[in-house]
């Protein structure tokens, strides 16, 4: 017979039986399901399991939230916090105590506020106020920050000390709103739409500390974001920590995980302007060393090719040596041929003729006319030769300017050669003989004036 069995009677359960049963029929009763409530006793266990009494006015409950399901909450509940837990009905076998399996909590209304937040989310999507097309970059320099936010806010003072240390230079203009409370929502809204009417500011901040979705709440209103997306200004959102979000991020033309990102955003520090700054003054005087060395050289090549008026001289003369040595070259070869061809001649002569008086003497008076004819041709062209010589003497521009003429050439050094050249309070040169000078036009006159 078995323990657990009397004599002709029912079945008698041990209380771990019992328990059991309980449990089974608990769990299978109540499926996972929401309850409210108040946190009372919480304990934090050094296995990460979290245990706590979840109470109204009238009862009470124990609760346990295991590790595995403690580490995806989004906070960690505190003595009197109002909370939602998705929980399974069970019981504790072991002392017989009737507890909540947490799969799940939240912070008490946050349900219909998200579902309230999903909803004007979508609505605002659907408007197409979220559009990355739409959102516009902030200024590379800001000279002028507005600040949205509450004068007492802790993020007031974060934001400022920012800016301060990264921005000095920075003008700051604060619209003052409250950030939570009744009302909140409004204010704000006509906070950003005063800096919008009054356009004074290159960007604009709205921001304000961490805190629950209720304390965030006033940021989640229509028109907070209606009045962010009419502002003619940049405006980055910097509410919350990393982790939150608010309808107020999703209309911001740049979304802040915090105020201080915010006044990171919205400026670059001062140190990086001047480096940056320090580094184009750098590249400026190379850009400039550059510069000068390129012009340095084509100017050493152009005075390699410009040829003075001197040795463009010295040059015609030695082409003019030259042409004299030619010529007198050219003088002298049919003289020597026709003196060549005469003693053959006379050699030929005299062995056919041995009389050769009569014809000596005609020879001879025909070589002295072919000297005087050959002298007076000689003569002619030296006489060419001199006249040449005197015309290109004449053409020389250093002769010219003897004479009391000059070159003028413009500002570019080009010779003018006609007066539509010059106009009134133009610079010339002037090349004389013996200098140069530069002289202002006073006037211009053409000879068919």
């Amino acid at each position: 017979m078995s323990p657990s069995e009397s004599a002709g009677g029912p079945a008698v359960l041990s209380v771990s039986a019992l328990n059991t049963a309980v449990s089974r029929l608990l769990e299978r009763s109540f499926p996972l399901t929401w309850v409210s409530g108040e946190v009372s006793n919480f304990t934090r266990a050094a296995s990460g399991h979290w245990y706590f009494t979840l109470k109204d006015d009238t009862a009470q409950v124990r609760a346990v939230m295991f590790r595995g399901r403690a580490q995806y909450a989004d906070f960690t509940p505190r003595e009197g916090d109002r909370v939602e837990v998705r929980a399974l009905v069970t019981l504790y076998a072991a002392r017989g105590d009737y507890q909540l399996g947490v799969e799940a909590i939240r912070r008490a209304g946050v349900g219909n506020l998200y579902e309230a937040f999903l909803a004007l989310k979508l609505k605002l999507e659907t408007e197409g106020l979220f559009e990355a097309a739409r959102k516009r970059a902030v200024p590379a320099f800001a000279r002028t920050i507005g600040i949205v936010t509450s004068p007492q806010a802790a993020a007031l003072h974060d934001v400022l000390t920012a800016l301060q240390r990264r921005a000095p230079h920075c003008r700051i203009i604060l619209y003052p709103a409250p950030v939570q409370g009744a009302g909140a929502g409004e204010r704000i809204a006509a906070a950003i739409a005063t800096a919008a009417l009054r356009n004074e500011c290159d960007v604009l901040l709205v921001c304000r500390g961490g805190g629950s979705i209720e304390d965030l709440w006033a940021f989640n209103h229509e028109s907070v974001a209606r009045a962010i997306v009419a502002s003619p200004m940049p405006v980055i959102s910097g509410v919350g920590h990393e982790t939150d979000f608010t309808i107020a991020d999703f209309a911001a033309d740049v979304r802040a995980p915090t105020p201080t990102a915010a006044a990171e955003l919205a400026t670059r520090a001062r140190a990086d302007w001047l480096a940056q700054l320090a580094m184009h003054g750098v590249d400026l005087q190379r850009a400039w060393r550059r510069q000068q060395a390129e012009r340095i050289q084509t100017l050493d090549w152009f005075a390699r090719r410009l040829v003075s008026p001197a040795a463009a001289i010295v040059h015609d003369r030695l082409r003019l040596h030259v042409l004299q040595q030619r010529l007198g070259h050219a003088n002298r070869t049919p003289l020597t041929q026709a003196r060549h061809a005469l003693a053959q001649l006379t050699t030929r002569l005299t062995a056919e003729l041995p009389n050769t008086g009569a014809p000596r003497i005609r020879l001879a008076e025909q070589a002295r006319r072919l000297a005087r004819r050959m002298h007076e041709r000689s003569a002619l062209r030296r006489q060419a030769v001199s006249a040449l010589s005197a015309q290109l003497e004449l053409l020389n521009p250093q002769r010219t300017l003897e004479r009391g003429y000059a070159i003028i050439t413009d500002a570019r050094g080009a010779i003018v050669r006609s007066p539509a050249a010059l106009h009134p309070r133009d610079l010339i040169g002037v090349r004389l003989a013996q200098g140069s000078a530069e002289v202002g036009i006073a006037s211009v006159q053409s000879l068919l004036d």
